[in-house]
């Protein structure tokens, strides 16, 4: 068979993009070779609808083995006792929960898209804000933080059948057990969907949400260092709150209600190559290594943080205390959008990003998010942050400077020669 020269050929580009640059976007990071090697397997090749001892296809005795290891290692991260490792994504994940414990038109509470939430948490543009009710709680106009006592009388007033807690674009953590003590209030169920730091809580590095929160979702490749994938968990099952039967006559366990969601309710065939590979990373995180890295990352956060504030850069709700930082570049006289493009020619990645009361669309934005698991994978240290820091400041300060900034991509492509990724592939 032919090689297929231009597709392999962008994929080496890509690796030397990714080699040369500075990897700032907060849902990236850099698995291990093991992990791509799994992704690349005959794995890929076998369909198993079902899950592991319940399939709808002959040949999946070695395949419920590979998808077993990965639910028990999963289980053994957060000492919990349900996991679904199928969801193809966190949004999926997100999706097969509301399909398991909502109908459509049913009120949600979720934190708003503009105040650092996400997409499926309820926004008009996504299935969640489309097939239920939305509403939505923000944070401080002083603190950027989570503002709880704006939750507290949203749910009172909705009296919404799931609040949502979790964030694509916030640095602080969670208080789950004041929400959940409203969810009870209410009569609401509670998600967390903890996506972004849910590597960070894997260590105890962050406040535990499972023993608040009735479900508990995420991806698999942001701080987890995984494939790109979803996940859903409990830590105790619990009998399905609407008295749904099976054909028995039995209540039926909200595990068994989360399993019909994911499948046969919003997916098909699971992908198998990459739940191996969610098993190899989940291995990875029961390691020593990986709890040294977990600490890392938050010591680099904290120090990135530091440094851009010593810069006058306006970070909110003050500093971190997990692996990103939202800035707000209006002090700064320029857009997220145009920040972002500033950078991308200096081989430094980030995104633009809303920020709480933000005067521009999110399209243009006052902000930009940074996030360091990536560049704490390729071995950067606290001490490396000031270099990163005064890259960003550079290209910023002089973003209609074509000359400036091209001597701030040299530096960095030669500042990233010291910090080797995947050496193996030549």
């Amino acid at each position: 068979m032919q090689r297929d020269t231009l597709v392999f050929d962008l994929i080496k580009q890509e690796l030397e993009r990714q080699r040369h640059g500075i990897e700032l976007i907060a849902s990236e990071n850099f698995t291990s070779l093991q992990v791509i090697q799994a992704m690349g397997s005959v794995l890929t090749n076998k369909y198993a609808e079902g899950y592991p001892g319940r399939r709808y296809y002959a040949g999946c005795e070695i395949v419920d083995q590979t998808e077993q290891l990965a639910i028990d290692r999963l289980k053994q991260i957060f000492n919990i006792e349900y996991a679904n490792v199928q969801p193809h994504s966190g949004a999926q994940a997100n999706a097969a929960v509301a399909l398991a414990v909502l109908q459509p038109g049913d009120p949600i509470l979720g934190l708003d898209l503009s105040m650092g939430g996400h997409l499926t948490h309820g926004s008009a543009v996504n299935y969640s804000g489309k097939l239920y009710q939305p509403n939505f709680y923000g944070v401080t106009r002083e603190e950027g933080r989570v503002d709880y006592e704006m939750l507290e009388a949203k749910a009172r007033e909705v009296k919404p059948k799931m609040i949502i807690c979790g964030a694509s674009a916030y640095s602080r953590d969670w208080d789950y057990e004041r929400i959940r003590k409203v969810a009870d209030e209410v009569g609401a169920l509670v998600m967390a969907d903890i996506a972004h730091p849910a590597g960070l809580i894997a260590k105890n590095l962050l406040n535990d949400p499972f023993d608040h929160c009735h479900f508990v979702t995420s991806t698999t490749h942001k701080t987890l260092r995984g494939p790109r994938g979803g996940i859903i968990m409990m830590r105790k099952d619990f009998e399905n709150p609407f008295g749904l039967k099976d054909v028995k006559g039995n209540i039926r366990m909200m595990s068994n209600l989360l399993d019909m969601a994911v499948f046969p309710g919003i997916q098909g065939g699971p992908l198998e190559h990459v739940i191996a590979a969610k098993a190899v990373a989940f291995g990875e995180i029961l390691t020593d290594a990986y709890t040294d890295y977990a600490n890392q990352v938050i010591k680099n956060s904290q120090a990135l943080a530091k440094a851009l504030v010593a810069k006058e850069y306006q970070i909110i709700s003050g500093g971190t205390d997990n692996h990103l930082v939202l800035i707000d570049l209006r002090n700064k006289n320029i857009s997220g959008k145009k920040a972002e493009q500033a950078l991308v020619m200096a081989d430094i990645t980030a995104n633009k990003n809303m920020v709480p009361y933000d005067d521009k669309s999110a399209f243009v934005t006052s902000g930009i998010r940074l996030g360091v698991p990536a560049i704490t994978t390729r071995g950067m240290k606290e001490e490396h942050m000031q270099f990163v820091v005064n890259a960003i400041d550079q290209v910023l300060m002089n973003a209609d400077d074509t000359n400036i900034i091209a001597q701030v991509k040299k530096d960095v492509n030669d500042f990233m020669t010291q910090f080797a990724l995947y050496p193996e592939l030549g």
